[in-house]
């Protein structure tokens, strides 16, 4: 070496291994804490999954829900019915969008027309776990939760596992799509994510109750004029994947596979069986639902979605113009809001829902410790969150539901959705040093 100077060699790979290890071992009291472990509790949990969906598989009895009855459905289609009108199956009519059909479709090849139940399970075990990639994804992008809750969000849940391996609902497969959309909403790839959110719609339109957080951050992010091309790629989507369907019989076609105005069994409701039954199915209470569903929404994106000094002219216009620029926060914080949003207009939808059966669970389960760990209530400490949690999960499992489990529902419903409502919105990151 010139002038006698060494350099100092780069650690290697087994050096870079070693310090991981033992920084691993000088903080084991807060692997399950710290969100920068998320990764490492995750991939343990996942595998762990593998075989507890595996021993599900194998031990406990399959129940026949609905899955002869999709078969049937799309049955009908494979035999040249296109009149959704006369689709039908054991459960009734078929009441999914088009997306639905070509999906299960293929699974009804892939499983000899049905018969091989074994296999669809083993096939809704490899979406479970997609699901869950997708999921834990997108807790370490935002690094919100501490990853000891990750727990609660696979293995200690019975009635996921049923939804998924057990009764083979096509819930979990609009879900696994919903979820791989966002992650492409945190990837910046707004335009494949539309595509992919409109193909989960296409299987189940409950994904629809994401539609008012989506479009807020659409807004937010492109303004009026360069959201439009958006929405209407996801409207081409239905438009293509109902076209056989809406060519034979479009008036059929729309109205059973976007029927809004569906009516519920009082005997499978989950959250409103304090009910007397006649009031569960009143059309007025439905439309008391429907008028508070939209004034949360609507309260939430004025003055927790969007920002105070901000109007909503402003939100139209495309960011360049606009008069506030963006307020510059950390990448943690802008993942973090933007998953909020969708996951807070979900919830929305969940809590004024005019019936939840037990399969629907799947719709807001993997959210549920993102929104608990989001609130704004300092008070709420960790032993209340899983106590939430728990008892959430306690209602959904009690079947029959009762009068005290669909109260005990709302009541976390109801502290959850106080706890968002107080939630701050995060400080730019010049704040953030400031008060630091």
């Amino acid at each position: 070496m010139a002038g006698g100077v060494k350099k100092k060699s780069s650690p290697g790979p087994l050096s870079r291994v070693w310090a991981t290890l033992r920084k691993l071992w000088q903080e084991k009291h807060l692997i399950l804490f710290k969100a920068e472990y998320t990764i490492l509790v995750a991939s343990v949990l996942w595998f762990l999954e593998i075989g507890i969906n595996i021993w599900v598989i194998q031990k406990v009895a399959y129940t026949e829900i609905d899955w002869k009855a999709y078969m049937d459905e799309v049955e009908g289609v494979i035999n040249g019915t296109y009149d959704y009108t006369q689709l039908k199956g054991d459960t009734g009519p078929l009441v999914y969008p088009a997306g639905f059909v070509y999906i299960f479709t293929a699974l009804y090849y892939v499983t000899n027309h049905g018969v091989n139940i074994r296999l669809a399970q083993y096939l809704f075990a490899v979406f479970y776990l997609l699901t869950l990639l997708l999921v834990f994804r997108i807790y370490h992008r935002t690094k919100k939760v501490p990853p000891y809750v990750f727990f609660f969000v696979c293995c200690a849940s019975y009635r996921i596992h049923s939804i998924f391996v057990l009764r083979l609902f096509n819930d979990p497969v609009a879900m696994m799509m919903l979820f791989g959309a966002v992650n492409l909403f945190l990837d910046g790839r707004w335009t494949l994510g539309c595509g992919l959110y409109s193909l989960a719609v296409s299987v189940k339109m409950n994904v629809l109750l994401f539609a008012p957080g989506l479009l807020f951050l659409l807004l937010s992010e492109f303004g009026l004029m360069r959201t439009i091309p958006k929405l209407s790629l996801c409207a081409a989507i239905q438009l293509l994947l109902g076209l056989p369907f809406l060519v034979e019989n479009p008036i059929g076609y729309m109205t059973r596979a976007f029927d809004l105005g569906r009516q519920f069994m009082f005997t499978w409701t989950v959250n409103w069986r304090f009910l007397p039954e006649w009031l569960f199915l009143s059309r007025y209470f439905h439309l008391v639902l429907l008028a508070t569903h939209l004034l949360a929404l609507l309260l939430f994106a004025l003055r927790r979605w969007k920002r105070p000094e901000e109007s909503i002219i402003e939100l139209l216009k495309e960011p360049g113009k606009r008069v506030l620029l963006a307020q510059k926060l950390t990448s943690d914080h802008i993942l973090s809001s933007m998953v909020l949003i969708l996951f807070t207009s979900n919830f929305i939808g969940m809590c004024f829902s005019r019936s939840l059966h037990y399969q629907f669970y799947v719709w807001y389960f993997h959210t549920l410790p993102f929104l608990l760990w989001s609130g704004g209530v300092k008070k709420l400490a960790h032993l209340l969150r899983v106590l939430i949690l728990g008892l959430v999960e306690l209602s959904w499992n009690t079947y029959p539901s009762t009068i005290y489990s669909s109260a005990a529902l709302h009541l976390c419903h109801l502290v959850m959705l106080l706890s968002l409502w107080f939630a701050q919105p995060p400080a730019p990151q010049g704040e953030k040093a400031k008060s630091q």
